[in-house]
């Protein structure tokens, strides 16, 4: 594959990001008044994981939707599940950086992992 076409769904990527970290952070803040830290955490991941399926589809790989990656897409959000939750308790819990900073700092951890599921997922050729 040519390097172009890489590093264009890689900027694409790096600006759905932006846009459902952005989503994510304020879901975020608005649940952590109803919620601890890591149950508002999870709540908003959940919420903007959903955008960013279809963020992901239409402008970072310009693909239709289909039920086969909508089910297979929250395997690239485990990786960054997986390391924003552990990035929240080290930051938080373990380091006592505050709760309202150490979600962006961990999402810009799990960027160049959730980059390499969800482009496996998403440009998976199809099986007749």
């Amino acid at each position: 594959m040519r390097r172009g076409p890489l590093v264009g769904q890689l900027v694409r990527f790096g600006l759905v990001g932006v846009a459902n970290t952005g989503t994510y952070y304020v879901l975020y803040l608005c649940l952590l008044s109803l919620l601890p830290y890591l149950a508002a955490h999870i709540a908003a991941f959940a919420l903007s994981t959903l955008g960013s399926f279809f963020l992901s589809c239409r402008f970072t790989y310009r693909v239709r939707p289909t039920w086969r990656a909508f089910f297979l897409f929250p395997l690239s959000t485990a990786a960054n599940f997986a390391v924003t939750t552990g990035g929240m308790y080290v930051l938080v819990g373990l380091a006592h950086l505050g709760d309202r900073t150490a979600p962006l700092i961990a999402a810009a951890a799990a960027v160049p992992v959730t980059f390499a599921v969800s482009r496996r997922i998403m440009l998976r050729p199809r099986t007749p």
